[in-house]
């Protein structure tokens, strides 16, 4: 009997701290990455004090607002903050203050490489405190750090839409450039600027008959990593797909991921919603937008990477998927057209320099000036000034060296003519015109 083949369902929850100048519902710096000494920027509202009232920080709502345009999202010309409670040490008040029913944006879209990932939410949150868990003498402690607590956190919730966990990565990373280009969060993940979150599940094919989606979900948090979110789900799919061929269903829970084993790893089990008690904020009026306005917004959206893309494709004839990679923030994109002009206008190709670079073949950053990346391609491609009695040496070595080959040539075998002009290039330790090594071993060969 053979087992029915499961295959990913996955949507992503992606978290990215905005860098406005103070945070989500105070007047405090919002600069946790940077402070000198922990609890420096705090104050009543953001510890959590009794009776202290939060006040919404227009910018930051103003950014998201354009983060959902710049993902095709519809925005809610009616909106409000709500409630989340749950008790940590990293909470002080015992509830967070989100978006549950009324999010800012809804119903947006974002193209990958591998399809396209529907958004089902984008809204705003403030952050939590920051726990260390570190030895005080002969006591394992945990203190607790409140210059990030309140500070504004955006969330992007997709539809289960994702595939596979290339998909996944490359979603991840698309995300993170829209964000940059529009100047409102530097994502650094290291420090935990941006943060992902995988809702992980493997649909039967009876379900995916049905458009039925599986009835649990294995929720993998605070992922630092687009290739440890890769690597967590690769890890899950054959783990759950062992539970459900066994006649089970996965514990809908809540795990980590451990990247030195390559292994996810129990945390919690999952709360459902109504574990939160979502109500609306008292203290806090809810959002009201015009349609003038969101226009308005809808006109400062900067040229976004597809759009940047789409133009080197038009323009220079650059490839996507070389050019992808180095279009990671404005200033990046705005280097790479550069060296893209100057080779055109030197009359080398643009798409060859840029696949060079993306492949390895030469080294260089946005830290380089155009002309010296370009220097480096010419010396990586410069034919070599050698006379026809050296490459016939080279062949005759290369001859001597491998028979056998030279017998299936001369049975007719001519795909070894391919494998004689890199060995005669590797002896010659220099680049050298093909058209002229290959006449040169016909020569010879035959």
């Amino acid at each position: 009997m053979t087992s029915t083949p499961y295959t990913l369902i996955c949507g992503l929850e992606i978290h990215a701290e905005l860098k406005t100048h103070s945070k989500m519902f105070c007047g405090c710096k919002n600069d946790p990455f940077h402070a000198k000494d922990p609890n420096i920027h705090t104050c009543p509202v953001c510890l959590g004090m009794p009776g202290a009232l939060p006040v919404a920080n227009r910018t930051a709502i103003e950014w998201v607002l354009k983060l959902g345009l710049a993902l095709n999202c519809t925005v809610n010309l009616f909106s409000k903050f709500d409630r989340k409670h749950y008790f940590y040490p990293d909470l002080p008040k015992g509830y967070q203050i989100s978006q549950y029913d009324i999010p800012f944006c809804e119903n947006g879209y974002l193209k990958t490489p591998e399809g396209r990932v529907r958004i089902r939410r984008i809204h705003l949150e403030e952050d939590t405190a920051k726990l260390q868990h570190t030895t005080i003498g002969d006591a394992e402690v945990s203190l607790i750090d409140f210059n990030r607590s309140s500070v504004p956190l955006v969330e992007v919730v997709s539809e289960p839409d994702i595939k596979s966990p290339l998909q996944a990565k490359l979603y991840a990373k698309k995300i993170r450039q829209v964000l940059r280009f529009l100047d409102v969060a530097d994502c650094d993940m290291e420090q935990g600027g941006m943060r992902l979150e995988a809702n992980i599940s493997v649909q039967s094919e009876d379900e995916r008959t049905a458009q039925q989606l599986p009835a649990y979900k294995v929720e993998v948090k605070n992922i630092n990593s687009f290739r440890f979110l890769e690597q967590a789900i690769a890890f899950e799919v054959p783990r759950q797909t062992k539970v459900r061929e066994s006649g089970a269903l996965p514990i809908q829970e809540t795990r980590g991921f451990n990247p030195t084993r390559g292994e996810t790893f129990s945390q919690r089990t999952k709360e459902e919603a109504e574990d939160y008690r979502y109500f609306p904020d008292p203290d806090l009026p809810p959002v009201r937008f015009t349609a003038e306005y969101i226009e308005t917004l809808q006109s400062t959206i900067p040229e976004l990477p597809d759009a940047v893309l789409e133009r080197l494709e038009t323009t220079y004839g650059v490839e996507s998927r070389f050019a992808d990679s180095f279009v990671e923030s404005p200033s990046d994109a705005q280097w790479l057209e550069s060296m893209c002009e100057e080779a055109q206008r030197v009359q080398i190709k643009p798409n060859d320099v840029v696949s060079a670079l993306r492949n390895k073949k030469i080294n260089g950053s946005a830290n380089d000036e155009p002309k010296i990346i370009l220097q480096r391609y010419q010396a990586l491609t410069a034919v070599s000034d050698i006379s026809e009695a050296e490459v016939i040496s080279a062949v005759k070595t290369v001859m001597t060296a491998n028979p056998d080959a030279v017998a299936k040539y001369q049975a007719g075998d001519l795909k070894v003519l391919g494998f004689f002009m890199g060995q005669v290039m590797r002896e010659l330790g220099k680049k050298v015109d093909a058209n002229e090594i290959r006449a040169i071993l016909q020569k010879v060969l035959n």
